[in-house]
């Protein structure tokens, strides 16, 4: 379930089924990769955008909601930033 070193953007979907929505496998993978795997660095000034590190390789990965006219955002999506793109929405970077 970690990151590939291929991986650069992993889109969440919503499911449909009845009245209810879910989740896709690609969802709930982000959901386990930030709660078990990543390690949170910061939080933009939206408040709505994290920034993680992957501990496996360092790279930095932006956690968005890309979706502003579904609830909450619409599903998640993680996306791999250079360290300029960090720095750029998120300042100053922690060391490893």
């Amino acid at each position: 379930m970690t990151l590939e070193p291929h991986e650069i953007d992993l889109t969440g979907h919503w499911l449909f089924k009845g009245r209810n929505v879910a989740g896709d496998t690609a969802c709930e993978r982000i959901e386990w990769l930030i709660a078990e795997h990543l390690t949170l660095l910061g939080t933009d000034a939206s408040g709505w955008n994290d920034l993680y590190r992957d501990p496996d390789d360092g790279r930095l990965w932006e956690l968005t909601f890309p979706q502003p006219e579904l609830h909450g955002g619409g599903p998640p999506r993680l996306t791999c930033l250079s360290i300029e793109q960090a720095r750029g929405r998120y300042g100053t970077l922690p060391d490893r």
